[in-house]
């Protein structure tokens, strides 16, 4: 996928379409009480206690690092040289499988204003923690973002089958 290849200039633009789509779902998955996880809202009280906030530069943050992930798919699908919307779905899956048993669990210990299983909730220390597979956030949270991952990976990898079928 060089410049040559005459699709580069749309990756931007589709990491943000799959980036958005993914928050969508986890968005709508807490709306419809499926989940009480708000992946943004962690993201931004990390830098304040202020919740309003908070979900405003959760948000801004949350959406350039799922924009630059993508860059990541991207540079695996060119690796394996699998251009594929499956392909793109079974690395979804594996991001969010990761996502869901080591990034969520260690958070209680880098995040400044959650509390952990070791330690409870104090003045500073008021999120309540993931828990395994996120379960403390509700018990539809493991499928509802394993659902948006697979989402994510698979537009991504589904727009460079669709350009990868167009230049062939």
């Amino acid at each position: 996928m060089s410049a040559s290849d005459g699709f580069s200039w749309y990756l931007p633009l589709w990491a943000l379409v799959a980036t958005l789509a993914m928050t969508s779902i986890l968005e709508a998955s807490r709306g419809l009480g499926f989940s009480r996880l708000s992946l943004p809202f962690l993201i931004g009280t990390f830098v304040t206690d202020q919740r309003g906030r908070a979900v405003v530069i959760g948000f801004i943050v949350y959406t350039l690092g799922g924009w630059l992930f993508a860059f990541v798919y991207f540079m695996l699908f060119s690796s394996v040289r699998i251009y594929t919307w499956w392909f793109g779905a079974l690395a979804g899956l594996v991001h969010g499988l990761f996502l869901l048993t080591c990034a969520l669990p260690l958070l209680p210990f880098v995040h400044p204003r959650m509390a952990s299983e070791y330690h409870s909730a104090s003045a500073i220390r008021q999120l309540e923690p993931p828990g395994f597979l996120a379960m403390n956030y509700g018990y539809h949270t493991p499928l509802s973002t394993l659902f948006a991952q697979i989402v994510y990976g698979a537009t991504l990898g589904g727009f460079v089958e669709v350009a990868n079928w167009m230049n062939s």
